[in-house]
């Protein structure tokens, strides 16, 4: 019992990777599941995609790696967080598609709550801000919508969980109905400073309690699953963004990473005291071990990897995001387009969930090669945004090391305009899947098959630095574009 499942179910694919007792993936499976869009800016999931392509790709993965239950010591669970599933307590069967984190529908709501000067309370409790990004609007949406929801809810009949909890739920055929502090903390129903479910946040959108998942360390007994023939405990679960921070080794204070995947998320690890952002950040819990929370503050950019998405998806230019390399290192140097991937609204630090994208800058010459360009120089930009926010709050400016991770850090083109952009160094590991890694790490430790925080950041490897080459004059102007163009794209 040597090795450790992770579950990565994440916003369009799910990945089982098995890790061995040196921390390195010896098996990896994937599978992609579909995407609904019933309406413009809504965005949901089947639950039951998600919990499928879980149970595949485990064991997928166990195949590969040629073990059995026996073999593996833990799961660990990281996931897409906020995204919203309700489900009947009797039956295990969700009553609605899950509502995906990047859906927009509750926009009118926070707006409401936000001018009845609600945004105050919300912030001081849960240390988000008043933005459809969050469970919280989109559970009281489908209690809502859903005829008899509300009436069961308050009965006990139904449960709410954001991803980890309705794989938890199947994982151990309903005997667990469990979350992690770091999910907890993205519903906006939780207090992060006094570690309980908040009644003001519950009364506020008319949620019953009787709907929420108990909350446990990120290292924890969150039960345990025979469907894989043989117990095997869950002992590790955290969002994937705080799962990231973990697998990048970012224990002390200061330290910061990036992850790059259908979205960007920045966390800087701040200590065990919450900082209050000035600059329209979250705080948040970065992980939480032994009744502990460890903070961070966070920057959400919705569009990230799924850019590249809309260049091979939406505009049928690439075919493959490795063909996005090419195009963008072969685009005319005289053109500078600036594209502003606002497709499901802006995050921080703008949050504007109506703002759309724009291109500027366009001329009869543009092309696949300049779209391509833009799009990959549009993740740096927004990292600058966040960068330059998180420095703020802190007090502290110079060069910070970035720490970087996701699919879309394999691009070196991206990663370079990302070092030139914030003038500072990029480094990148050598596993780059560090979500799925910080979920084996919780598992694997509680287990007693990984080493502790210090020997943890010890085995961190870099892969690559990307140092910054741009001149000064050059990234000025080109921030100081983007500057005017994410104004312009705000104005229409």
């Amino acid at each position: 019992m040597t090795h450790i499942l992770a579950i990565d179910q994440g916003t369009t694919s799910t990945r089982a990777i098995i890790f061995d007792a040196a921390m390195a993936p010896v098996a990896t499976a994937q599978q992609e599941f579909p995407q609904h869009f019933p309406s413009n800016g809504w965005v949901e999931h089947d639950p039951m995609d998600l919990w499928a392509t879980a149970e595949a790709t485990s064991r997928a993965a166990i195949r590969k790696a040629d073990l059995s239950a026996a073999g593996i010591s833990a799961i660990g669970i990281t996931n897409q967080r906020e995204t919203t599933v309700v489900w009947d307590r009797a039956t295990g069967l969700p009553i609605h598609n899950a509502i995906v984190w990047q859906d927009r529908r509750t926009a009118s709501l926070c707006r409401g709550l936000c001018a009845s000067g609600h945004e105050t309370v919300v912030t001081e409790k849960t240390g988000l801000l008043l933005d459809p990004y969050f469970s919280a609007t989109k559970l009281r949406w489908i209690l809502d919508h859903v005829d008899g929801a509300r009436a069961r809810a308050a009965a006990g009949e139904l449960a709410f969980g954001t991803v980890d909890s309705w794989l938890i739920w199947r994982l151990t055929g309903g005997a667990a109905h469990v979350t992690d502090a770091t999910n907890a903390a993205r519903t906006m129903l939780y207090d992060i400073r006094k570690g309980h479910w908040s009644q003001t946040m519950c009364d506020m959108f008319d949620i019953p309690m009787a709907l929420l998942p108990q909350v446990k360390d990120c290292a924890a007994e969150f039960g345990e699953t025979e469907i894989f023939g043989g117990r095997i405990p869950i002992l590790g679960v955290a969002g994937d963004q705080q799962a990231a921070a973990v697998g990048q080794a970012c224990f002390e204070p200061g330290m910061m990473k990036s992850t790059y995947g259908t979205g960007c998320f920045a966390l800087m690890n701040t200590g065990q005291k919450p900082v209050t952002s000035k600059n329209r950040l979250l705080t948040t819990i970065a992980y939480q071990l032994d009744g502990t929370p460890t903070y961070a503050l966070e920057g959400s950019i919705f569009i990230a990897g799924a850019v590249v998405q809309w260049l091979r998806d939406g505009l049928g230019i690439i075919g493959s995001a490795s063909d996005t390399q090419s195009l963008a290192e072969s685009a005319d140097p005289s053109q500078d387009l600036v594209l502003v991937p606002a497709f499901t609204g802006l995050g921080a630090p703008y949050w504007n969930p109506g703002c759309r994208g724009a291109v500027f800058g366009l001329t009869r010459n543009s092309g696949p090669r300049e779209l391509t360009r833009a799009a990959l120089e549009s993740v740096g930009y927004q990292t600058r945004d966040l960068l330059e926010a998180m420095q703020a709050d802190m007090g502290t400016c110079g060069n910070a090391t970035l720490r970087v991770d996701g699919g879309m850090s394999a691009s070196r083109h991206a990663m370079q305009f990302l070092a030139d952009i914030l003038h500072a160094r990029v480094d990148r590991p050598k596993v780059i899947e560090t979500t799925a890694m910080g979920a084996a790490w919780l598992a694997g430790q509680f287990a007693g098959v990984f080493p502790g925080p210090a020997e943890m950041a010890a085995h961190w490897a870099l892969d690559h630095s990307f140092e910054p080459q741009m001149d000064l004059d050059t990234r000025n102007a080109k921030y100081s574009r983007w500057k005017r163009a994410i104004n312009a794209a705000q104005a229409v």
